[in-house]
């Protein structure tokens, strides 16, 4: 599963979720669409495969980044 993201450019507290994909595609069209025009946004793609760590938060991996 992909989950996109926005974020403000500088600020790390600025996460948004834009929404949950199976397919990496569709994440990439979202993620450029999300921020198409907005230059303080960027976009970050990640993976999840369903595995939890120790404290039981999910493991994401970044697969794209703007």
């Amino acid at each position: 599963m992909f989950h996109v993201y926005t974020l403000k450019k500088g600020s790390d507290f600025s996460k948004s979720l834009v929404g949950e994909f199976k397919d990496f595609e569709e994440a990439m069209n979202c993620a450029e669409d999300a921020i198409s025009g907005k230059d303080e946004l960027q976009y970050i793609v990640e993976e999840t495969t369903g595995h939890v760590n120790s404290y039981g938060d999910l493991e994401v991996s970044v697969v794209a980044k703007s």
